[in-house]
């Protein structure tokens, strides 16, 4: 048994592997540019609003070449099919599926691109085993934006004291936290069992 009905899962690092670093090294770029690409595009604030979605995917590949004009075919070419950027872990079905088997309500919520949903579709195909969850893309807000959360409690009608939310973030913990959810920095599978069923 669980003193929580819900189960909020941040999908980045907690449900699939962001594999950002993957991703670059498949294009072969020498040490340097991949530091540089790394440093205009996904470790920059602008990521942030790749996330938040709020403006065209073609003006977030302006801003990363922006950030180092330098390596603008670089940054377009790795950036023009992003399908590799995630992975999904082994477990992350099984996961869900105990979850659901112990009667609990599995809810994500994830700061994701359009372009990640998008071209990532097959990473992604544990969403219809959730009762449903917010990708920041849709609503142009972003953890740890308490509204985020917020907006996630009014559109299922949770009680945050009876919800756990786990996040690879320690930022965005501290934002569920805020709203009144448990909240943990993920660690693994077992672990997070282990703090649903304490």
């Amino acid at each position: 048994m669980s003193r929580f009905d819900t189960v909020i899962l941040d999908i980045g690092n907690v449900l699939v592997d962001f594999c950002w670093k993957e991703h670059i090294d498949s294009f072969g770029f020498d040490k340097d540019i991949k530091e540089r690409i790394a440093k205009a595009s996904v470790l920059s604030d602008d990521w942030n609003e790749f996330d938040r979605g709020a403006i065209s995917e073609d003006e977030i590949i302006e801003r990363f070449v922006a950030n180092d004009p330098g390596i603008e075919a670089e940054i377009r070419r790795t950036y023009a099919d992003i399908t590799t950027l995630l992975k999904q872990y082994e477990g992350a079905k099984p996961f869900i599926n105990k979850l659901k088997s112990m009667g609990l309500k599995v809810l994500y919520l994830s700061n994701f691109s359009e372009k990640a949903e998008r071209e990532c579709a097959k990473e992604l195909d544990f969403l219809p085993l959730t009762d449903g969850g917010i990708l920041s893309w849709n609503v142009k807000l972003i953890k740890p934006d308490p509204k985020i959360y917020k907006m996630l409690i009014d559109m299922y009608d949770l009680e945050p004291s009876r919800c756990i939310f786990f996040d690879d973030t320690p930022r965005n913990v501290e934002g569920a936290r805020k709203c009144g959810f448990s909240a943990e920095v993920f660690v693994s599978y077992d672990e997070a069992l282990k703090l649903i069923t304490q």
